[in-house]
């Protein structure tokens, strides 16, 4: 298969599922390109075995992860930046703007605030939840996505949702 057939195949996969993890446009596009540059450059170590949108996934999931892991050292790692707006008593909030094309506006705010919490999840939580909630894939595809047996991906899954729960509940001030 052609790198061109490749990525008209499966472009849209690999967008959704970066803007699932990082829940901007235009950091979901950057990852894009890394995926298929990662393709490109790996093409030959595809295992014919599993299937094409399999080795996809992984390589899109791995590729979100690490856009993330770097994006928050570069945040710790950075100078020290006020906390303050320049010349005002204003406090700057660093909050991760949620820009998915399609979302009705009064939705924006709640999922938006639904995906902060998603992103506090540890990383196979978090991508278990992504893949069967949003991605709306089977488990037994998600545990070959994520190289782990049935029973732990529905253990993941549980965790992932009790895990939303509590935080929810914190948020609200429920017991």
């Amino acid at each position: 298969m052609l790198i061109e057939e490749i990525y008209n195949t499966h472009k849209n996969l690999v967008f959704n599922l970066a803007l699932q993890y990082v829940q901007n446009q235009e950091d979901a596009e950057e990852i894009t390109q890394d995926v298929f540059i990662a393709i490109y450059k790996s093409i030959h170590d595809f295992n014919a075995n599993s299937k094409m949108s399999t080795w996809i996934y992984r390589i899109t999931i791995n590729k979100s992860l690490d856009y993330i892991k770097a994006r928050k050292r570069q945040k710790r790692s950075g100078l020290i930046v006020s906390f303050f707006f320049e010349g005002s008593n204003e406090i700057k909030h660093d909050l991760p703007v949620f820009n998915h094309p399609g979302v009705e506006l009064e939705q924006k705010e709640a999922l938006s605030q639904l995906f902060q919490l998603i992103n506090e999840l540890p990383d196979n939580q978090k991508t278990a939840l992504i893949l069967s909630k949003i991605e709306q894939k089977p488990q037994a595809e998600i545990a070959e996505i994520m190289n782990l047996n049935i029973k732990a991906v529905e253990s993941l899954i549980q965790r992932a949702k009790s895990g939303l729960l509590k935080k929810l509940n914190d948020r609200e001030g429920i017991s």
